[in-house]
């Protein structure tokens, strides 16, 4: 190829690769065979790269939602226990035992309480409705929120979900926790369980069977209830935390999103949350299983939700 026909490919060249850019003319400025075509006005051209960065800062940016972390269970599943590792991770605020509208916390008889503007607003001569009282709790929540980002703080808030799925002859009409935080809150969570027949006996020994009647299989349609309204999270095992404490709780940060410290099994002592259900000790280690009586036992054989319970959660029905 002559040195001619080497500089007319190479005008073609850089003339197609302008046209590219938005400069049809420079296609036939650089193809000698080709038509001129006029050059196009200063208001045909395209918007500069610094205008349509400009453009974009003006543009209003998407809303980012502030991101909660909450802890779902029922009592006596050895929350407690977990969630004082999850607060002992760096760099974490927890809030143990959350529901602004629990029937339970309306029901005690205590009526001095000057910090509690929800309960001080049940107890006034013209009490609000739960809608009131939610945005109460979610402003107050934002509040919180707004301190602990400033100092690089990640907020959880524990569920005290007893009061929704075990008081009374029914499941609560009220929202539950996540419900009232997920039209605000990017939420991460997650659900802690047990074997329903440990954790029924716990609730019986500590006289907190408040459903009625107060059998198993009550109990049981109940825990199935609270697994169908959280049936999107995922799930830990207290079992499968007492074998491998350091595996679950690296995989419970991972769900939560913290900053995950081995030393977790020697800070947690030190830190002490309310419904502590009687476990003594500061050893993370199984415990043997509580003996059954006759009359539970034969209760669970007849239980049908009770078997498919533990089916659900993996657990042997015995």
């Amino acid at each position: 190829m002559s040195d001619t026909e080497n500089w007319e490919q190479f005008r073609a060249q850089i003339g197609a690769a302008r046209a590219l850019l938005g400069d049809p003319s420079a296609a036939a400025r650089g193809r000698s065979d080709m038509v001129p075509v006029a050059e196009p006005s200063a208001d045909a051209s395209l918007p500069s790269l610094l205008e349509q960065c400009l453009d974009m800062l003006a543009a209003p940016s998407p809303a980012i939602r502030p991101s909660l972390r909450t802890v779902h269970q029922l009592a006596c599943v050895g929350g407690t226990l977990i969630n004082r590792c999850i607060a002992s991770m760096p760099n974490t605020k927890l809030l143990s035992e959350v529901d602004p509208l629990s029937p339970i916390a309306f029901n005690q008889p205590q009526t001095f309480v000057p910090t509690d503007l929800i309960r001080l607003d049940r107890a006034s001569s013209r009490p609000s409705g739960d809608d009131v009282l939610t945005r109460i709790f979610l402003a107050g929540t934002e509040v919180l929120y707004e301190e602990t980002r400033r100092n690089g703080v990640a907020l959880i808030l524990r569920d005290h979900a007893h009061g929704q799925f075990s008081f009374g002859d029914h499941t609560q009409h009220h929202p539950t926790l996540m419900e009232m935080l997920e039209d605000r809150f990017t939420l991460r969570s997650l659900v802690i369980v047990r074997h329903p027949m440990e954790s029924f006996l716990s609730l019986r020994a500590n006289d907190w069977l408040h459903f009625s009647p107060p059998s198993l299989k009550r109990y049981s349609e109940l825990y199935l209830a609270f697994l169908d309204h959280f049936s999107a999270l995922p799930i830990l095992r207290y079992e499968d935390f007492l074998q491998d404490p350091q595996t679950r709780m690296q995989e419970t940060c991972d769900i939560l999103d913290l900053s995950y410290n081995p030393d977790f099994i020697h800070l947690f002592p030190d830190l002490q949350l309310s419904g502590d259900s009687g476990r003594g000790g500061d050893i993370i280690k199984e415990r043997p299983r509580k003996p059954v009586p006759p009359d539970i036992a034969k209760a669970a054989a007849a239980a049908p939700a009770y078997r498919a319970l533990c089916a659900r959660l993996g657990y042997a029905i015995g």
